[in-house]
Parts: structure tokens; sequence; C-alpha cells
């Protein structure tokens, strides 16, 4: 297939972007390169994929909308992985206006591009934030999630409402997966693992919120990855079982799906911590502080729905999953004293 990825040059989008290349698939990738973090990261990302046959690229903001049309009737794909965002919830209370632009407008454009240019089937990344304040575990699919507590997260919610209303007016099969904590290597300078792992080589203190009781369902990003690109080939289709006094938030009469992608395995954020330790061979110094705003205690997943529709089970341990990035991190920077690189 022909298959546009949007944020081609971040964590997720090229990571994906790969593994379609692997299976045999033409990818179109499109990204702004914006500076949210450290642009020559995102470069790095997109020069491995440039070398790769098959790969083409377009640098367009999807909030511009003629841009991103343009691009979009030029690359004529079959299917659509939208991975584009501003990402971040703590950013999400300094600058709120970049996530409305990138996340609801741009958001828009996508729908509004698969609407009129044709698309077999859309899939984009939804959040486990989207949860909010919910406190049921693991959280579900099928509960309703009407209490962010981000802004980042109520942007990520009005996506999966968006995709609903096009996939019920226009027949677009829409298909929105929520990630739990990706982490992996090529990852967001801007995420705990990376910060951690910068701090520590070099000598600096980690903050460490919630005096460090969190728990979270630490995502590998092969197996996110892994799950995108299953929900890619399961085309969304209607629910011949929903029942509109009973509404199901899953699923549709709609060609409309949801599904959270965790490795269904909360591990509390000291234990995280401990490991990466083991693979640096550095004891962290921590700083140890109250919640942040916008931020949740615990995330479970629960992925029974996934399990079902697409034969996937995210499985690998953070023990794997740590060493994975610690050997990259290091192989990337090539030294430990790497904190000057990144300012």
């Amino acid at each position: 297939m022909r298959i546009l990825v949007t944020g081609a040059a971040g964590f997720i989008g090229s990571t994906t972007a790969h593994r379609l290349l692997d299976r045999g698939d033409d990818v179109v990738g499109v990204d702004n390169l914006n500076d949210y973090y450290d642009v020559t990261l995102k470069q790095a990302r997109l020069n491995r994929l440039r070398e790769r046959d098959g790969f083409d690229f377009h640098k367009v903001d999807i909030a511009d909308k003629q841009a991103f049309d343009s691009a979009y009737k030029a690359a004529k794909p079959d299917r659509i992985v939208h991975l584009a965002a501003q990402a971040g919830v703590r950013y999400s209370l300094e600058n709120p206006y970049a996530y409305i632009e990138a996340n609801v407008t741009g958001f828009l454009n996508i729908l509004e591009a698969a609407r009129h240019f044709g698309s077999q089937h859309l899939v984009y990344a939804s959040t486990s934030s989207v949860y909010g304040a919910h406190t049921n575990m693991p959280f579900s699919i099928h509960d309703g999630v009407d209490h962010p507590v981000s802004l980042y997260a109520a942007t990520k919610k009005s996506n999966e409402l968006m995709a609903h209303t096009y996939s019920h007016l226009f027949q677009l099969p829409c298909t929105g997966l929520r990630f739990f904590t990706v982490y992996g290597p090529w990852g967001r300078p801007d995420m705990a693992l990376f910060l951690f792992t910068q701090k520590m080589l070099a000598g600096e203190p980690i903050d460490v919120f919630n005096h460090g009781h969190h728990t979270r369902d630490f995502t590998y990003v092969d197996d996110i990855v892994e799950g995108i690109i299953r929900a890619v080939d399961q085309v969304a289709t209607p629910d011949e079982n929903w029942d509109a006094s009973n509404p199901d938030p899953a699923t549709s009469s709609a060609p409309y799906r949801l599904y959270n992608i965790g490795s269904n395995n909360p591990i509390n954020l000291s234990r995280y911590i401990e490991v990466l330790e083991e693979n640096l061979g550095v004891t962290a110094e921590k700083n140890l502080l109250g919640m942040q705003p916008g931020d949740v205690a615990d995330t479970f997943a629960d992925v029974e729905d996934l399990i079902r529709d697409v034969g996937y089970k995210p499985d690998t341990p953070i023990e794997v999953g740590i060493a994975e990035f610690v050997k990259w991190y290091k192989d990337y920077y090539g030294h430990s004293d790497v904190a000057h690189n990144l300012r």
C-alpha cells in the first residue's frame, strides 16, 4: 500500500515508517520539523528514512490546510497513519494555543483531506491521558472519558469525537489508538526516560514527581508500532450490535473503533528508575517532588479489545526496553556527558 504518515520525523512516526517500509509499503512522510524539542534529533530520524527506497518526504505543517491538501493530493495515499501532534501534558499549561492549532485544526485538515480526496482508513493517535480523573482500573475503552485534566488530553478527546462525526457523516473508516507512556530508542527528549538518562550521566539530580509513587503502563515503542500496523490492516467497520439506547464509546453504527495500546502491566516509577540505574551503572540523585498539574497518578490499559480484534498484546518487559534505549542513547550521543548537546 501507499501510506501517509504524519509526524514522520517524530519518535513513533519514524519507527512506524520504518516498519511499513520493511514490509514493502510505500511511505509518504509529513512533518513540520518544529522546535518543540531538539530538531537535530528529528533530522537524524528523517535522514535514516531518506536512505530507504519507497520513502518520500514533505515538510508540511498539518495546520496549514492549503499546503497539506497539496501534499495529500500529490501523495494519493491508500491509508493514513496520523501521528503528528503537539505532545506533552506539561507544555499545554504554558502554550495552550499550540495544542489547538496542531491537534484540533490540524486534525480537522486531516479529516477534510480524507473526506474530499479519499482514504480507505484513517488510523490516528490518541492517548491514555484522555482517561483524566478516571480511576477505574484497568482503563477501558468502553468507559466514558469526560473528565480530562489537561488541555492536551482534551484535544485528543476532541479528535475521537471529530473522527466519529466524520465516520458517521461520510462513512470514513477511522480507528483511534490510545497510547500508554511510550518509550524506547529514538525517544523524545522531553519524556522521563530520556531526561533521567541525560541527567544521570551528567551527574545531575533527577526530578521525580509524586515522590516516585506514580504507576505507569510503560509501553515499548516496537509494541506500539506493531499495534499501529495491525490496526492499519484492520479497517474499521460498523458494529452491527451497537445499541443507541446503551451506546458503547468504543464502537459505533459508523465505521469507527477505539483501542488501548499498553503493556497491561503497570510499573511503579521507582522500579522504572531502578532498572535504568542498573543499565547505566549510575545511582540517581532524586529530587522528590509533588504531583504536577495536569498529571495523573496511575495508568493501566485494558487491551482485551486489541487482542480480540487484531490478535496482539504488547509484551516487552521494561528490563528489555530500557536496555535497548540505553544502548541507543550511548551509541547516538557517543559519550556520557551529553547535556550540552541538548541545550
